[in-house]
């Protein structure tokens, strides 16, 4: 399936190397205050925040998906033996969820370089930077290109999921579009699907996906980059170095074989034939 996300193994391989045997032997290294607490307790929290295709949440079963999901649960049971819980949150309280203990790990959170004064981060599981969505019929945008400059114009609406790293950056970049913050991707897709928004500012694999299932939606990336970034798990800033090795590890490992991608295309399956369905 082709995708527009990157995904380079940027500072990540640099870990598999180092760190490669803490993966193939959890249980010997697992004696630290982190990963110690969570063996003790029998469960990993992890802190759920809605975004496909990285987290989803199916409303009538409560069942949890998606490449972090799979991949916090996977850690879970076959590196520290213990079984995945997943906490709903919003992207809004990610960060102060993990700092008051309600949480363990935060799932899918872009490295910027405030949060890294108040979490840690693992290496990335995969990159991410903003895309804009647009309806191709949009007559705003008749001569528009790829050109930020040509959606942050007067009388336009941009959809941003409040709190994220999509939200950050195009608040920063943004100065003559209105900026309408809401609190999740259902809402901002039935915003720019109603034309109450002109454009649908979010992560460039989540509106690649919605662009392939939607024949009038047309996906931008513009220029210059908005929030180019990579995406990790976070923990608590007091995490040992030993643990976070042995987490870096793992990822390092699946994203060198492809098992990464390979759980990308499976959550891309899914929301594929979800609305198909519809």
């Amino acid at each position: 399936m082709a995708r527009s996300l990157s995904r380079t193994l940027g500072g990540g391989i640099a870990c598999l190397t180092a760190a490669l045997a803490l993966v193939m032997h959890p249980a010997a290294h697992a004696d630290t205050q982190t990963w110690q607490a969570v063996q003790k307790a029998g469960v990993l929290r992890c802190g759920a925040a809605v975004a496909a295709p990285y987290v989803m949440r199916d409303p009538a079963s409560g069942q949890y998906s998606g490449y972090f999901v799979d991949l916090c649960r996977d850690f879970a049971e076959q590196v520290l033996k213990v079984k995945a819980q997943f906490v709903d949150t919003s992207w809004d309280n990610q960060v102060a969820g993990l700092q008051s203990g309600k949480w363990d790990m935060a799932m899918a959170l872009n490295q910027t370089p405030e949060r890294a004064q108040a979490v840690a981060f693992s290496v990335p599981a995969t990159d991410y930077q903003v895309s804009l969505l647009v309806n191709g019929k949009n007559p705003k945008f008749g001569s528009a290109g790829n050109n930020l400059a040509d959606y942050d114009k007067p009388g336009v609406t941009i959809a941003v999921i409040s709190g994220t790293a999509a939200d950050k950056a195009v608040s920063a970049a943004i100065r003559n579009a209105t900026l309408m913050r809401l609190p999740g991707s259902d809402e901002t897709r039935m915003a720019l699907m109603s034309r109450r928004a002109d454009v649908l500012a979010d992560a460039n694999d989540t509106n690649h996906l919605f662009a392939m299932a939607n024949s009038w939606a047309k996906e931008v990336l513009p220029v210059p980059a908005l929030a180019r970034q990579g995406v990790s798990f976070a923990l608590a800033r007091s995490t040992p170095a030993a643990d976070l090795a042995q987490l870096d590890a793992y990822l390092s490992q699946r994203r060198a074989s492809g098992e990464i991608d390979q759980l990308v295309d499976k959550a891309s399956a899914q929301i594929i034939a979800g609305q198909k369905a519809q």
